[in-house]
């Protein structure tokens, strides 16, 4: 098989998420990182397990973005709270971690409160459409035919390695391949990578080592998965 028809079978479209570098509008409609002001009736910031509050993560607002993955039809905005420990990988959605998807803003509301957990600075989020992610080597979505491919090509001479036909995007992002720092996994059948949210400096976000979270949703079920890893 020929580079590109192999480029073509894997690439996918990504949204990839920038932090800095320009003024917060403030508006209803503008996503953060590290900050979570949009609550729906009786929301407030989680507590976790231990009793304490979560820290807001992200809030992700969706109809303006240039890819939205299937598995978010629907969805307007989504809010993300992770403990400031983390969580074990795979650890169940609720007591130390949470997504919460609104079909609509028109009923949330707007309140201006932090957690006295996060150690995390806020940022809004800028964005732009990246038209070809590709996954990584080692179990990050290589089809096991393609890989077979890819390693004829590099015995032939024809390339010099997998990654200098491909790009992956490693930042924060919706879509895409996840930035596994081992070899990848799986996250479940059913299930679907959907977003990550990556180490920072600018964000103090330092996934263990580097790492970053990154979760799947079951478009079926409605479910969803955290992992991480690190190197």
């Amino acid at each position: 098989m020929e580079i590109e028809g192999i480029k073509r079978l894997l690439h996918r479209p990504a949204t990839k998420f920038s932090v800095g570098g320009f003024r917060p509008t403030n508006e209803l409609t503008e996503s953060w990182v590290g900050k979570v002001f949009l609550f729906g009736k009786g929301e407030d910031i989680p507590i976790n397990s231990r009793g304490k509050q979560m820290m807001p993560l992200a809030q992700i607002y969706l109809k303006d973005l240039p890819f939205v993955p299937k598995e978010l039809a629907g969805i307007e905005l989504m809010t993300v709270f992770v403990s400031s420990d983390l969580p074990e990988q795979f650890d169940e959605m609720g007591e130390n971690w949470l997504i919460r998807e609104y079909a609509s803003i028109d009923h949330l509301t707007r309140k201006d409160v932090t957690s006295s957990e996060s150690f995390l600075k806020p940022f809004p989020l800028g964005h732009e459409l990246v038209e070809k992610d590709f996954p990584l080597w080692d179990g990050g979505g290589v089809p096991y035919e393609l890989e077979k491919e890819i390693l004829i090509l590099e015995k032939s001479g024809a390339i010099g390695s997998y990654y200098d036909i491909i790009e992956h995007c490693y930042d924060h992002k919706i879509g895409g391949y996840p930035s596994f720092c081992q070899s990848g996994i799986d996250f479940g059948d059913g299930f679907e990578f959907v977003f990550q949210i990556s180490s920072d400096s600018k964000l103090n976000l330092n996934v263990v080592d580097n790492g970053s979270l990154m979760f799947a949703k079951n478009g079926s079920t409605g479910e969803w998965v955290l992992y991480y890893d690190f190197y």
